[in-house]
């Protein structure tokens, strides 16, 4: 029954988490982490920068805003514990559980009596875990194999989002350099060629990106239309 109950929900992990946009593919696992993993209430992300801020993504209800931000200023708690350290972490009695003994009273004074914390991704300038939620005592103690399964499935949708996301800002910043070749041709009156070597030189001399060099060519043009 437990290998029926593995087989089902990497079949309907497959149908939820086909590769999106980030932002969208971070949403779907949280909504698919409450409707097909047991005993699951809510869920979040959260994501630890490498400046170290911690973020909150995607949460399927406000009620853990509040949650999240204290294991943050804490320091403490299962979410904030598989972003920062720990690869898995279950909680099924946040009552009891001496690891996180000023969280705890704040949690189930909220009426969550248990949590998990997956991690999901590991990577030069961000960590990510899965935050899940429980009201009732002893959730997640069976938990191991559907949450290896759930990290897996959701560590390889995120990264085909990523280059989903990496591919679509490479054709964003190759239409705005475009545009802003053709705004350099018109204004000046130049090849394609020599307008590119002066947008190049500005970025050289002004130290900064290509991209945005072209981007502040074509906001200055968008803002002198719409001054007209």
């Amino acid at each position: 029954m437990h290998d029926e109950r593995l087989v089902e929900t990497m079949r309907q992990l497959s149908k939820s988490l086909t590769p999106r946009a980030l932002d969208e593919t971070l949403r779907n696992i949280t909504t698919a982490a409450v409707e097909l993993l047991p005993e699951v209430e809510y869920a979040s992300i959260t994501v630890l920068h490498d400046d170290q801020r911690l973020e909150t993504v995607a949460p399927t209800h406000d009620v853990l805003l509040p949650l999240d931000a204290a294991q943050y200023e804490l320091r403490e708690g299962p979410c904030y514990e598989a972003a920062a350290s720990t690869v898995h972490i279950i909680s099924p009695d946040l009552a009891a559980d001496q690891r996180f003994p000023r969280y705890s009273s704040i949690a189930v004074a909220s009426g969550i009596k248990a949590q998990a914390g997956l991690r999901l991704f590991q990577a030069p300038s961000a960590n990510g875990a899965l935050n899940l939620y429980s009201g009732m005592v002893g959730a997640f103690e069976d938990f191991d194999s559907l949450a290896a399964l759930f990290a897996h499935q959701s560590a390889m949708a995120i990264e085909y989002a990523r280059e989903i996301d990496n591919l679509e800002q490479a054709l964003r910043t190759r239409s705005t350099i475009g545009q802003a070749i053709g705004i350099v041709m018109e204004r000046y009156k130049l090849t394609e060629q020599r307008a590119f070597a002066f947008l190049a030189r500005l970025s050289q001399t002004s130290n900064i990106k290509l991209r945005e060099v072209a981007e502040e060519v074509v906001d200055q043009v968008e803002r002198q239309s719409n001054a007209l």
